[in-house]
Order: C-alpha cells, then structure tokens, then sequence
C-alpha cells in the first residue's frame, strides 16, 4: 500500500470552485487495485522475502541490505520535491506512474539473478521507482474521489492493501514452503521465482489503474527547469516558516524518531525472528501474517479511541505498547528464550502498527493551519522518508558494523520510541482558532 506516513492534502477543491464530477466506480475500483499491487512489492522486495534471500542465502548481512536500502531511501528523499515539481506542472500524472511502475517492474523480474552485489543494485533503483510510484499514485486520489468521500476512497484503499500484504505471504507460502531444508543454490532458485511472481502481480493489479482512471485534463500546465527551482524555493520557504509553529515542528522532530523505529523494525522483523529467535522461514511468513491482521483490528480500535480520547493521548498510548514490544522482543533474543515465548510480539506490534497511523494523521491535522495543510503535509512526508534512511542504517551499524548484534539493534530503536515520548510531552491537541 502507500507508505504509512503517506496522505494526500494536495488537490483540494479551492473555495468556491464547483463541485468535482463523482468518478465512475470502474475508475474507483482501479485506483484502489493499484494499492494492493504495491502493497504486494512492498511486503515481498522490501519487507520480507528479499532480505530474507540476501542475508541468509547469499550471507550478505545485515549492513548490506540495511545501506542499501538507506541509499536508495536517500534519493528519493532529495528528489521528492523535483517529483513533485514535475507532476505539478505536467498535463497528466499518469505517465509518470505508468514509468515508474514499469521500471520497478522490470528490475525486481531481474531480482536474485547475477549475484548478491547485482541484485542489490537491482533493488535500490527498484525500490526508488516503487517509491516515486507511491506519490504519484497518493496525487491521482482527488481523480476518482469527492471532497465528500475523499477519506473513505482513501480508507477503502489502505484495507485493500492489507488484502496485498495477504496476497504476498501466499505467494511465499506457495513457493517457499520448506526452502531451509534445501541446498543454498535450490533456494535462491525457489525466492528467484517468488521475486519473479512478485514483478507480474504488480503489473496485473496495476493495469486497470492505467486503463480506467481518467485524469480530468490539465492543458494550461508545462513544466519547465523554472519549475524545479520554484518547489526548492518553497521547500525553503516551508521550512522556515515551521518556526512560527512550535507544536507543530516539536510534533514533526518527535515523529522522525518514532517512524525511524517502526519502519526499521518492519524491514528487519523476518531477519529477527528467523536468525535471532530460531523461527523458520513458514513461521517467519504466520508472523508476518499475524501482525497484519492484527493491525487490522487495531486500526479500527484506535479509531474509537481517537474519537474519544484525542489523537495526542492515542499517540502517548501507542508509543508505551510500542517500548513493550521493543523490551519483549529483545529479551527473547538476548536471553535465548524459547520460541513460543515470542509469539506476543506479532500480536501486540500489530495492534501498535494500526494505532501509530491511526493516531499520527489526525494529529498532524490538529497541529496545521487549514490553509496550509498541503504544505506541512510535504514536510511531514519528508521526515517519514527522512527516517526510512537513517533507521536501516542505524541497525546495520549497531548489528554489524560495530558488531553488537540484532537485540542490540533493537534496543537502540527502543530508545527512539522513548526520545520520541518524551519530545511529544509538551504538545496539545487542542483545537486552534487559526
């Protein structure tokens, strides 16, 4: 699905403008397909079955994945605004997201073919791809939604993408069942194979995306190299202003340490569970399984709450469940505990994982005046990103490089959850007169 921290401001319809036409529920149903299709990338390349091949069939390591995966995260983090410029000035947007998909595509069909150092450069120019893909997608939602049904579109496509985490772990289950048994060449065969199966589901589910969402036209706009240096002058802008905010900047250095902790630890959980807590690869996929369908229910839970209770103390609420999984799970590895001992943990990061999003959107809502909503949106994307390149790095420094080990690792995530308690203390959610 779109990345967690993803949520699209832009594209509102300005005051007084005419109401949008309702989309056809075929360009509905096409747009939200396109979210289970990354999802399944998602899960299989980035999450689980990718790091999985490189660090314990082809004995790359930790670090190897973890920077590269950073790398590649730093790219895009620098050419999310140039993006942005393009796509704005542009007369459609779904060129883009038809390259950037194909491209993506392409590469993970190579994926597992012509070594370790291949594959890896392989990934992080597919993973770049996969991630422009994602903001060009979020900007087509005002294409086949109203200003009266923009959330539940948007809701409706991040429970799909759940059904494309499913999907994956199928796909795993299917090919990859009792791979650790076999010799290493017959296994990197076998994830070859999912890698290969992940690419042409991507495509399928992606191609009603292309052929049914029609872009209302746009033939005022062209783009030209003034137009990049424009968004990088508004980018300046944007965070100078933040300043004049408090709340809202301590919010945003507050969140860059809770996301660095929980994308990170999504990336590394199959290599945890399979390498420090004894599971097998099949029990590795029940793990990732459960924790889905128990961010599913959280999700729903901690609606309820933030309905109730306001996003701030959800926020503080799901931050304390998240240093019991952190604690939980690196006792199991440190202290060598029996398997089952860890089986909690699943449980508990999902329902953890559905009220971090739950929480965060609202949140940062309460926080951003109504006529720069967009705006802060861009900076509160760019510090999700901003996180997903220094949380693989930071654990492959900590795993690897200085040689301390996976618990280790965890630990120090643990400590981002608790700066980022604290950071958060100070801030309200009460609503502001803007």
């Amino acid at each position: 699905m779109a990345a967690p921290e993803a949520l699209l401001e832009d594209g509102l319809t300005p005051p007084g403008s005419p109401p949008s036409p309702r989309p056809a529920p075929l360009a509905v149903a096409s747009w939200v397909l396109y979210d289970l299709a990354n999802t399944i990338f998602s899960l299989n390349i980035i999450s689980l079955y990718f790091s999985l091949w490189a660090v314990n069939v082809m004995q790359g390591g930790d670090a190897a994945y973890g920077f590269v995966n950073s790398a590649s995260m730093a790219v895009i983090f620098v050419a999310s605004p140039l993006l942005g410029a393009l796509t704005d000035q542009a007369p459609r947007r779904m060129p883009f997201l038809i390259v950037s998909t194909l491209l993506c595509v392409g590469l993970t069909l190579g994926l597992g073919q012509g070594g370790l150092a291949t594959s890896l450069a392989l990934f992080a120019v597919a993973n770049v791809a996969y991630q422009a893909g994602l903001q060009f997608y979020d900007a087509l939602l005002p294409e086949v939604s109203t200003e009266t049904n923009r959330g539940r579109i948007g809701g409706i496509g991040v429970g799909v993408g759940y059904l494309g985490s499913v999907a994956g772990i199928l796909v795993g289950t299917l090919l990859l069942r009792g791979v650790d048994q076999l010799p290493v060449d017959e296994q990197s065969a076998r994830y070859t194979t999912v890698f290969q199966v992940t690419a042409l589901l991507f495509l399928v589910f992606a191609l009603p995306c292309f052929l049914f969402v029609r872009e209302r036209p746009r033939p005022e706009r062209h783009f030209s190299l003034a137009s990049i240096g424009a968004a990088l002058r508004q980018v300046r802008t944007t965070l100078r202003s933040i300043k004049g905010y408090p709340d809202l900047r301590r919010f945003l250095i507050g969140r860059v340490f809770y996301t660095d902790a929980v994308n990170t630890v999504i990336v590394f959980m199959s290599i945890y569970v399979t390498n420090e807590v004894g599971l097998s690869s099949d029990q590795a996929r029940l793990v990732l399984l459960t924790s889905i369908l128990f961010a599913i229910v959280g999700g729903f839970v901690w609606g309820r709450v933030v309905d109730r209770r306001g996003p701030k103390r959800t926020l503080d609420a799901v931050l304390l469940l998240w240093v019991v999984v952190f604690v939980w799970a690196a006792a199991v590895g440190l202290l060598r505990l029996p398997g089952w001992t860890f089986w909690p943990v699943p449980c508990l990061a999902g329902i953890a994982l559905g009220g971090t999003w739950t929480a965060d959107r609202p949140f940062m809502l309460r926080l951003s005046p109504r006529d720069r909503v967009g705006e802060f949106y861009g900076l509160y994307g760019m510090v999700g990103r901003f996180a997903a390149i220094t949380g693989p790095a930071l654990w492959a420094l900590v795993s690897d490089t200085l040689g301390l080990g996976r618990p280790a690792a965890l630990l120090t995530l643990l400590l981002g959850i608790v700066i980022s308690y604290v950071v958060l203390r100070p801030v309200s959610d009460a609503p502001r007169d803007w």
